[in-house]
């Protein structure tokens, strides 16, 4: 299977041209690094450790002023990011986090709908430490959607889950970027989780885009054939040998 980069027939909500960043004189962590992200598109990215994928998701999201580096970062102006850890806020009631920011007429109603669509409904009055792992990441996707943003940024957001409450997050993920059609980038370990959410599925090495996959909706389905070979393809791209994939 060859990559397919997906073209873009409009503006891209990301474009990100000639991008280094370099945390000592040794060598970059991006090294020259070309990317877009269309309106709307989900990119999952993928790559081993030290390749510079949460490198790049900092940049996008304005959190690395203090690295060296160049490059031309163009992203919309509402721009939300989701972490492994849900940062909520332990002195604030759940629906103080979801709200938190977010000021005017309705906002208190726009936080219960964020709750309500993550189905948190009824724990507005909850703390942040009476919320399972899963329950936290709900309450945070809540806090970044309620801002309809543009971009969504996510770093590992599932990876400190168990095996099921992941499945579970993928398919209110997918739900929520359906409905509310942010561009989204997602920085994940998982190959399958990558294939199972993704538009696009993209791999850095040495700084720089390796590979960029098209996904189809067949491929997300684990027991189509296409899934498989996707998988196979991406884990062959990694270098990850036969005994590893199992």
């Amino acid at each position: 299977m060859a990559p397919h980069a997906r073209g873009l027939t409009t503006a891209p909500a990301v474009r990100v041209r000639n991008l280094h960043r370099s945390f000592s004189k040794d060598g970059g962590v991006l090294n020259g690094l070309d990317l877009d992200i269309a309106p709307g598109e989900f990119v999952a990215l993928i790559g081993r450790s030290g390749t510079g994928k949460s490198t790049l998701l900092r940049a996008l999201a304005g959190l690395d002023r203090d690295v060296a580096g160049h490059g031309r970062v163009e992203v919309p102006d509402s721009v939300s990011v989701v972490f492994q850890d849900s940062r909520l806020l332990p002195w604030k009631r759940v629906l103080d986090n979801v709200m938190f920011g977010l000021h005017g007429p309705g906002a208190v109603e726009r936080g219960r709908q964020a709750l309500a669509e993550v189905g948190l409904a009824g724990r507005e009055r909850a703390w942040p430490y009476q919320l399972s792992g899963g329950e936290q990441q709900r309450a945070s996707l809540a806090r970044s959607l309620v801002r309809e943003p543009q971009l969504l940024l996510a770093d590992e957001p599932f990876g400190a889950l168990d095996a099921l409450t992941r499945i579970r997050m993928h398919a209110l993920l997918r739900k929520l970027c359906a409905t509310h059609r942010p561009a989204v980038l997602l920085v994940t370990h998982d190959v399958d989780e990558a294939i199972v959410l993704a538009d696009r599925v993209i791999l850095l090495d040495a700084g720089v885009v390796r590979t960029d996959v098209r996904v189809d909706v067949a491929h997300r389905s684990r027991s189509d054939a296409t899934f498989a070979e996707l998988r196979a393809f991406l884990l062959d791209e990694l270098g990850v040998d036969e005994e590893s994939r199992s």
